[in-house]
């Protein structure tokens, strides 16, 4: 019962020794080239793999800049009153186009047209001290011119002895007197201009308080909420209407700081909408500097909108256009891995091989991807390429590139 074991253990160990130390010995008693049978193998392993391949040009691709952003409104302001009183003009629904100057809330005028009135009667009353003072003034100097000549008769009279020191001492005290009185009528003609500055002030002062009671549209635009409701008390700084701005409409975007450098002012872009729509437009702003906590900068884009159809705050993806990169056109399904993890092509090489060339992708669109860092002409594998290594024997069936 114990010998039929030891002998299988014998057999068994006689055999292992056979294959692994005596192999060539083995296959010769067995009548079998061992030569023969490694060639055989190296065959299997070499042998050509039929591949689809597809010559690539590459071309000059438009590398823009893609944001995702959000469409804004051109202007948008909060219309308040700069003083009080009542409104007395129906309000306007929100929602409603306004043009430019159009009334939007008409306050209550009280005294304020009284105000106006007392303001021009001070303006015409002094107004009219200015004639008297101006002829206050030629009267002091007449007065000087006739103390003047009685200053020369008393001096000469002195002279002669025909008259007393005393005479000539009052007529000279007369003339300073007389040219003190041209002194306070001039004075009096300053006065009466300064008046009138002030009482035109009052007349403006009280004319723009008028003026304010009319509150209108800054600009061309949409309603955003309902101008104030009549009876109501407006102050200053109270809200009568939100107003927006959509023709031109801003699309606003955000790109990152590295690659701030591919965009300029007056670059041309464009946008798809979430509703699928699409526009184009004209960057009018980058911001140079940059967001503290993104690290981006805000990028502006102006586009028509005539017809208002493009409503504030819509998601958009926005392209803006850079300078042209020479690049290839490919199938996604023709992008590979490498054992690295690297992405990148299987081309047919020299002596139709097998070759992995690293790619960086570009931009993904409809028609394909556009990849960058391949020769400026390179035959691509497109079916068969996760079946071939570096080095691996191809024979490959050219395609036709997509027009």
């Amino acid at each position: 019962m114990r010998f039929m074991p030891l002998l299988t253990a014998i057999v068994v160990s006689v055999a292992l020794y056979a294959l692994v130390f005596e192999r060539e010995a083995l296959m010769v008693f067995a009548q079998v080239d061992p030569s023969a049978s490694d060639a055989g193998v190296e065959e299997d392993v070499i042998n050509p793999i039929s591949v689809v391949a597809m010559k690539s040009v590459a071309e000059t691709a438009d590398s823009a800049v893609i944001l995702r952003g959000r469409t804004e409104a051109a202007r948008q302001v909060t219309v308040a009153s700069e003083t009080s009183g009542l409104v007395v003009s129906e309000p306007i629904r929100k929602g409603a186009f306004v043009e430019e100057g159009a009334l939007l809330c008409q306050l209550d005028p009280g005294t304020r047209a009284a105000t106006l009135a007392e303001a021009r009667a001070r303006l015409a009353e002094a107004q009219g001290r200015v004639p008297e003072a101006q002829a206050t003034v030629i009267e002091a100097s007449a007065r000087v011119r006739e103390a003047e000549i009685n200053v020369n008769v008393a001096r000469e009279l002195s002279e002669d002895g025909f008259a007393s020191e005393t005479r000539l001492v009052s007529a000279e005290a007369a003339l300073e007197a007389a040219n003190a009185g041209v002194q306070r009528a001039s004075t009096q003609v300053a006065s009466a201009q300064a008046g009138i500055e002030a009482a035109q002030a009052g007349v403006a002062a009280a004319e723009r308080e008028i003026e304010r009671l009319n509150i209108s549209a800054p600009f061309a635009g949409l309603l955003e909420s309902d101008t104030a409701e009549i009876g109501s008390l407006m102050q200053p700084g109270a809200p009568c209407a939100t107003i927006i701005q959509l023709d031109p409409i801003k699309l606003v975007g955000f790109v990152p700081e590295t690659d701030v450098s591919k965009i300029t002012v007056g670059a041309m872009a464009g946008a798809r909408l979430a509703s699928g729509e699409e526009v184009v437009g004209e960057v009018t702003f980058l911001s140079r500097s940059a967001d503290e906590l993104t690290r981006t900068f805000r990028v502006e884009v102006r586009v028509p909108n005539a017809d208002l159809h493009i409503s504030d705050g819509q998601t958009a993806e926005i392209l803006v256009a850079s300078d042209g990169r020479t690049a290839h056109l490919l199938p996604a399904s023709s992008l590979t891995l490498d054992d690295e993890g690297n992405i990148g092509i299987r081309a047919v090489g020299d002596g139709n091989v097998a070759r992995f060339l690293p790619v960086s992708v570009m931009r993904d669109t409809v028609d394909g991807i556009w990849v960058t860092g391949l020769p400026e002409t390179v035959d691509v594998i497109v079916v068969g390429q996760e079946y071939v290594t570096d080095g691996v024997p191809v024979v490959p069936t050219m395609q036709e590139a997509d027009g």
